[in-house]
């Protein structure tokens, strides 16, 4: 029910402004507890008139009571006196006395009606058992109290004189309260129109408070509103509250975070057009010179083909190295997870990669420390060992070695290339996960590659919710150390 409640609540824009939602708060926190004021005023000067109506009765009717036995009314009525009394008590409280006698029945009624009939119920045999007892009736406007009427006779014992008080009869009353719901409903009438002014009253300081406080939001918003425009790209600052500050430290984060990646952005698409325009300006070049040579031999015809095949090749390979790494960069690339063997897996991709070591003179190394089953994408894992373990011979010298060591614990297994190779100058560390960044872009045309090795092997990585670091000194060699949980874990 109160999730029904709820979502009709959503439906309404309106009941989702904060500062509509302030102004309920502080309209339900005024005007509450003037109302719950009133009617426990009220309630408490009802009991209290109707308490003090009843005693100030009941000791008038003890006193006639006593007349009455002084005057032995039981006996005989007659008593002009005890009349006059009853009338008097009847008309002053517009109610209406019935005096009961021993035998139950009424020896005088002040409406004349029951006078003659005989009263049994709970009330008047208590009373005779010596109970003074009252009721309220406040749906009918009345107080009825039962009185009894009391003799104290002297009675000769063994031990002496006893008094014992004997009931003679009882005195059944019945009093208006019509005075007192006057009363009431007059004080009443007061408090409504006092409450009605403090309401107005309420409200007005209500939508005032709820103004204020809400202006720093508004002022959040129209900051917010002016980056989102482009009219500023300053950071914003509303310290009045501590949710503005936070807010705004939020904002101011995640404007620092765009600024970065609009950075970053603008020099990936400077990169990508100078990576993509070399090979074609290298081709321009060489098709000019053939062309501007009609007789050139054949030879020389072969050999800038030759030369504009190898810049198709490396044109091409930037754009599917692009493809991949925009493949992973998106948040919905899914991941293949089967359960894969990956001391077979790495012992393959090292044999696919021997030739190129043996070209260079380096020397391939296995160290396998125990075997190794881990739920991970295939395809993904043989480009990480693939680029990490081609880098290690690239970047090596004559003679050197790459050494690939695979172990695991209980969670995690890890997977680490070390090489003998030129290494990374310390300022370089941070940047090579750059897309394109080169260390030595001199040599960067002898090496070969697009840039963007590292750049895939870490977004493949982060893929599998691992991590990758590395250590390396400059003229030493480098130690790539990349660690992945054994078990997928579901993103």
């Amino acid at each position: 029910m109160l999730l029904k409640l709820k979502k009709v609540f959503q439906n309404f824009r309106f009941f989702r402004s904060l500062r509509v939602r302030l102004l309920l708060i502080i309209m339900v926190v005024g005007i509450l507890p003037g109302v719950l004021m009133r009617y426990g005023i009220m309630q408490s000067y009802e009991d209290r008139a109707v308490a003090l109506r009843t005693n100030t009765v009941q000791t008038q009717l003890r006193i006639l009571a006593n007349h009455l036995i002084t005057y032995n009314y039981l006996q005989d009525n007659s008593s002009e006196v005890i009349g006059a009394e009853l009338a008097m008590l009847s008309n002053l409280y517009d109610g209406r006395v019935l005096i009961i006698g021993g035998n139950f029945k009424v020896v005088t009624d002040t409406y004349g009606i029951s006078q003659g009939k005989t009263i049994i119920s709970e009330e008047v045999i208590r009373s005779f058992r010596g109970e003074s007892l009252s009721n309220y009736d406040r749906t009918h406007g009345y107080i009825e109290m039962t009185t009894p009427i009391t003799e104290t006779i002297t009675i000769m014992t063994d031990n002496g004189e006893v008094e014992e008080t004997v009931v003679r009869g009882v005195m059944l009353t019945s009093i208006s309260t019509d005075s007192i719901i006057s009363t009431m409903d007059s004080l009443n009438q007061r408090a409504m129109i006092l409450e009605a002014l403090m309401i107005v009253v309420i409200i007005s300081i209500a939508i005032v408070l709820s103004d204020i406080l809400t202006r720093p939001f508004a002022r959040v918003t129209q900051a917010i509103n002016e980056v989102k425009a482009g009219h500023s790209d300053d950071s914003i600052s509303v310290p009045d509250y501590m949710e503005t500050v936070h807010i705004g430290d939020a904002f101011n984060q995640l404007l620092g975070r765009m600024k970065v990646l609009d950075d970053s952005r603008q020099e990936f698409v400077a990169n990508v057009s100078h990576e993509l325009k070399t090979p074609l300006a290298s081709m321009k070049v060489l098709a000019d010179s053939l062309l501007a040579q009609p007789e050139a031999p054949v030879e020389m015809y072969q050999e800038f083909m030759g030369d504009i095949t190898v810049e198709i090749d490396r044109e091409n390979q930037i754009i599917t190295d692009l493809l991949a790494l925009v493949k992973m960069d998106k948040k919905v690339a899914g991941l293949n997870i089967t359960a894969v063997n990956m001391n077979e897996l790495t012992e393959l991709v090292l044999k696919r990669l021997r030739p190129i070591a043996r070209k260079k003179d380096v020397e391939l190394v296995f160290e396998s420390i125990r075997p190794v089953t881990a739920e991970v994408d295939e395809v993904k894992m043989t480009l990480i060992i693939s680029n990490l373990v081609e880098n290690a011979v690239k970047y090596n010298k004559e003679h050197g070695s790459v050494t690939v060591v695979l172990d695991a614990d209980h969670q995690m297994f890890s997977l680490k290339v070390s090489d003998t190779g030129i290494g990374i100058p310390a300022d370089s560390l941070e940047h090579i996960y750059e897309r394109f960044y080169r260390v030595d872009k001199s040599h960067s045309k002898e090496v070969g590659g697009t840039g963007l090795g590292l750049a895939i092997t870490r977004s493949a990585v982060l893929m599998h919710r691992g991590s990758i670091t590395v250590q390396s000194l400059e003229g030493e060699g480098s130690t790539f150390l990349v660690k992945i949980p054994l078990s997928h874990i579901a993103g």
